[in-house]
């Protein structure tokens, strides 16, 4: 069933687990998640990014993205990655997107609350729920020119109560991008955010985090967690291995059987690492 991002991460942000918003860029990635969500009885998020849309239009990706939600058994909240401006998220929206979070955390505090504030008012005028960012998570790729800045807190609270918004994404020490699972989260920076919000707390780059802090961030005010690259990497590299394991093969329909059994695999260990089993009711 389609639903949005407030429904189900309010509830996670005040109990003891936290949803991962998984990013998918097509059929081969968005049914492994949502199975491996009905396998454990969890809701889920599927997230669209840029790097998708760049390679799938929204027009094309929406519609795979929603029938898949709106068919399935457990919650599941069709979500804009990263949305660049007012008309990104906007685009969004008018094709069926349940949540959208804009991504404003290199500008001032000032230009940031501004349009975040005005997709905010928009996007709730129309059902849909909102995530934003302030501090900024950087990537591992030098080539993207994205500032890493730990989210302040008390820019935290202003920011929250100046849009409107129902998920803030923060920066407590996470990268995107990570290929191994080395980021260190810091939680006395974590603590002193949520001490000043009420509203679920959002960790992007979380494919970075160890297992075991994944387990300690979902005890905290943390309602979403993303993953992404760790999806890519199970996808990737098992297609890899069936490659060079059928060097004739050609067809790419038995090719990725086995590519998407392992993006289900990781989705459902992740699910149930965030304590997202049997939460679907």
């Amino acid at each position: 069933m389609l639903i949005t991002l407030k429904e189900i991460v309010d509830r996670a942000a005040d109990s003891d687990y936290a949803i991962p918003g998984f990013n998918v860029y097509g059929y081969e990635d968005i049914i492994p998640v949502i199975r491996a969500a009905e396998e454990v009885g969890a809701p889920v998020i599927i997230a669209a990014n840029l790097p998708a849309l760049k390679h799938m239009p929204l027009a094309f990706l929406a519609p795979q993205m929603l029938t898949a939600a709106r068919s399935s058994s457990v919650p599941v909240c069709v979500h804009l990655d990263h949305g660049k401006d007012l008309q990104s998220c906007i685009d969004a929206i008018k094709h069926g997107f349940s949540s959208v979070m804009y991504d404003g955390s290199q500008l001032s505090l000032e230009d940031n609350i501004r349009t975040t504030k005005e997709i905010a008012d928009y996007a709730h005028a129309h059902g849909v729920s909102v995530e934003a960012e302030i501090g900024s998570v950087g990537y591992t790729d030098p080539s993207i020119a994205m500032k890493h800045i730990l989210s302040n807190p008390e820019e935290v609270e202003i920011f929250v109560r100046e849009t409107g918004i129902d998920a803030v994404a923060v920066s407590v020490g996470t990268v995107h991008r990570m290929e191994t699972q080395g980021a260190s989260i810091d939680f006395e920076l974590l603590q002193r955010i949520q001490d000043r919000v009420t509203i679920p707390l959002v960790i992007h780059g979380s494919s970075g985090v160890p297992d075991h802090d994944l387990e300690k961030l979902v005890k905290t005010r943390v309602g979403k967690i993303n993953i992404g690259t760790a999806l890519r990497m199970a996808f990737g590299y098992t297609m890899r291995g069936e490659m060079e394991q059928n060097p004739k093969a050609f067809d790419r329909v038995s090719l990725f059987q086995e590519p998407m059994a392992a993006v289900e695999a990781i989705a459902k260990q992740k699910l149930i690492i965030m304590g997202c089993r049997g939460r679907a009711q």
